[in-house]
């Protein structure tokens, strides 16, 4: 992509913009943002050849366009964009969630874009342009999540494999259903794990130690935007989360009866699927 616009200089956006630079030092980068000390930060970097509030600025004459912000920003956006987009141009986004973005989107660039819905499985607890990473995709699966048939899907491809990315290719349905189960399901739980335990024995978190620590690493993300994540994509996580509460109804039962095969199967079991991930 010779021209290639971010909306949104954030973890994902900034390491796209510095991914970008490194792997494709020849093409042009516009980086928008609404916080003009955020773009500040950006402008020192060097990492964007354009950087503004103005979202007429940054998408005109844009090949791809890249939404990295929050999911429920990107319609209020597109709206505004549309009037200023170069005929046929490729519009993605990296939402968490895939089937209310496309639902919104796809209709506002209807005939004037190709919009292909994206999530590059990569992040980190922390947010912003300070923790974004150039390396940030390397070896990182990446979602696409067309609704049809486009030539351009090849394109969007060729974009994340050079950031790094090992592509998949799922619905929306799909996606959303897949992710909830590897991805905000288990950010739930470890969020309830450590209200859990600081609810009912706050001293014992001073006695934690690298097993409580990597278990509940992912409840250090932004609060705010996972918030967002989990109601965006509420059928999914309701019913996965209904789903764990009768595995662990389950795991009651085998307690209550002393079961130390039952216990021991259980364990056998996830230590051999967690071990496949190793592979």
């Amino acid at each position: 992509m010779k021209n290639v616009a971010i909306i949104g200089p954030g973890l994902l956006g900034g390491s796209i913009a510095m991914a970008l630079r490194r792997k494709s030092p020849e093409s042009t980068l516009s980086i928008w943002g609404r916080r003009q000390e955020t773009l500040e930060t950006v402008s020192k970097s060097g990492i964007a050849d354009l950087v503004s509030t103005e979202l007429s600025q940054v998408v005109a004459g844009a090949d791809l366009i890249v939404f990295c912000v929050p999911i429920g920003a990107m319609g209020e956006i597109a709206r505004k964009i549309v009037p200023f987009l170069k005929p046929g141009v490729l519009i993605t986004d990296v939402g968490s969630v895939k089937g209310p973005v496309v639902q919104e989107l796809a209709p506002i660039f209807e005939s004037k874009a190709c919009f292909i819905g994206s999530h590059p499985m990569a992040g980190s607890e922390r947010a912003g342009i300070e923790a974004a990473q150039a390396n940030l995709f390397e070896g990182a699966v990446c979602i696409l999540t067309p609704t049809q048939e486009s030539p351009e899907l090849k394109k969007l491809r060729g974009f994340w494999e050079l950031l790094g990315c090992q592509v998949r290719i799922l619905s929306p349905q799909a996606h959303d259903e897949t992710v909830a189960l590897i991805s905000h399901l288990p950010h739930l739980i470890a969020a309830t794990l450590v209200n859990l335990v600081s609810n009912t024995n706050a001293g014992a978190m001073q006695f934690c130690g690298n097993g409580f620590r990597d278990t509940t690493r992912i409840a250090s993300g932004p609060a705010a935007m996972w918030a967002e994540i989990l109601l965006s994509n509420h059928d999914a996580v309701k019913n996965f989360t209904q789903a764990i509460i009768e595995n662990l109804r389950e795991v009651v039962t085998l307690l209550d009866r002393r079961d130390l095969d039952g216990v021991q199967a259980l364990l056998t079991n996830a230590n051999h699927q967690r071990d496949l991930l190793r592979k």
